[in-house]
């Protein structure tokens, strides 16, 4: 794993809407474990395009709430984050952004974005994060 990284532990795919082959949506529950400057556990829900056959997002982004409980450079608590990723048949790519309001216990106020980068098929994907708790 490298320094600033997430490892999948589980992936829960659904079809909300229309058939293989063609345009569809889907939902995703993700159960994660973080390392790095986050340490910690979450579980996140996406909802994902399907412009067509496979499992190609094409040109699109999928929004997704997560919830991460555990430190951020020490200081226990939890928040939230709202992330916008594209992915493609060759990995995936995104940023995402702490939901104003989200953060408990010592991560109260805390602010920050942050970007994901992660080759397809592979359980451990980098992330970079910018923080500051107000």
């Amino acid at each position: 794993m490298t320094d600033n990284a997430f490892t999948m532990k589980s992936w829960d795919e659904h079809l909300v809407s229309g058939e293989e082959g063609t345009p569809r949506v889907a939902h995703a529950h993700a159960v994660m474990r973080y390392a790095g400057i986050i340490d910690g556990d979450s579980t996140c829900d996406f909802l994902l395009f399907y412009p067509g056959e496979g499992f190609d997002g094409g040109a699109t982004t999928s929004p997704g709430l997560e919830r991460i409980e555990g430190n951020v450079a020490g200081r226990k608590g939890s928040f939230v984050v709202r992330h916008e990723v594209g992915f493609d048949l060759n990995g995936l790519q995104g940023t995402f952004t702490v939901v104003a309001g989200s953060g408990t216990g010592e991560l109260s106020g805390l602010t920050g974005s942050g970007t994901v980068a992660g080759t397809m098929g592979q359980e451990t994907v980098s992330y970079t994060f910018e923080y500051e708790i107000g």
